[in-house]
């Protein structure tokens, strides 16, 4: 085969092959500018920003500090959580989905009670709490970067064209003895395509696992600081948000649960 025509095979493949690699790799990059803008489109809720923060700091305690800061419960030391007289006020409302979720929970119990009670085992909190969330990561995804384990058809029969190129251009370039500069800068370029093509499947190989270690959501969560109303209670009352922390990790509130007291009946009325 002429060396001048193997050149103009291989050396046009091997550009080819590099401009999918950098298409490919703008796309990833462009995927993962648009999901980082949503997150943090999504994140100005600072509800959603708390929400996997550690338990002293997250979006039920946050939720709970805004009910004390509006007047609408309040927190013993303890850590059972009662509502006032304007909590009691079916009228009365958060002005929030996640505090008016815990709100809710607690006009539902009949005595004060705990928010770790609360996590536990109120059902409707948790499903209200798990529908704000899923709502606002909605148009976000969640999780790292996947691609498909095994290639497309069309992937695969473009691989196949590839290495079928590449072995007969090794095939002939052991066969060729180039006559004069023109046969011998061909077989050059033809040499130099046919490693690069080589190269190409290692990049190929790290650009399909660039992304799969970066959660566009985690990190735009990670750079939220501290809830506003957490961070308005502990300037105001530093000890509410250590009966927040009490109340939190405090699961079982003992023979009570928020369920009606019974009248235990004098000894002397019997008789």
């Amino acid at each position: 085969m002429n060396p001048v025509v193997l050149a103009c095979v291989a050396v046009p493949v091997t550009a080819v092959l590099y401009g999918l690699l950098g298409l490919r790799r703008r796309w990833q990059d462009r995927w993962y500018r648009v999901m980082v803008e949503r997150a943090a489109g999504l994140l100005r809720d600072p509800y959603r920003a708390a929400a996997t923060r550690w338990w002293d700091e997250d979006d039920v305690q946050a939720a709970a500090a805004a009910l004390l800061l509006d007047g609408l419960a309040t927190v013993n030391h303890r850590g059972n959580l009662a509502l006032t007289a304007a909590g009691c006020d079916p009228s009365r409302a958060a002005g929030h989905p996640l505090p008016d979720a815990l709100l809710d929970a607690l006009r539902r119990r009949t005595a004060p009670v705990t928010l770790g009670n609360i996590g536990r085992r109120d059902a409707a909190f948790n499903a209200a709490r798990s529908a704000f969330h899923a709502a606002g990561r909605a148009g976000v995804q969640h999780g790292t970067l996947e691609f498909r384990r095994e290639p497309g058809w069309a992937a695969q029969v473009g691989l196949l064209l590839v290495s079928a190129e590449m072995t007969v251009t090794v095939l002939v370039l052991a066969d060729l003895a180039p006559r004069g500069p023109v046969d011998s800068a061909a077989v050059a370029a033809t040499a130099v395509g046919l490693v690069a093509q080589v190269v190409w499947f290692g990049l190929y190989g790290r650009l399909r696992t660039a992304h799969t270690r970066r959660d566009p959501w985690a990190e735009a969560v990670a750079g939220a600081g501290l809830h506003p109303a957490l961070a308005e209670l502990a300037g105001r009352d530093p000890e509410a948000v250590a009966r927040l922390r009490t109340s939190r990790w405090r699961v079982r509130r003992g023979r009570n649960r928020g369920r009606p007291r019974r009248r235990r009946t004098p000894a002397g009325a019997e008789a």
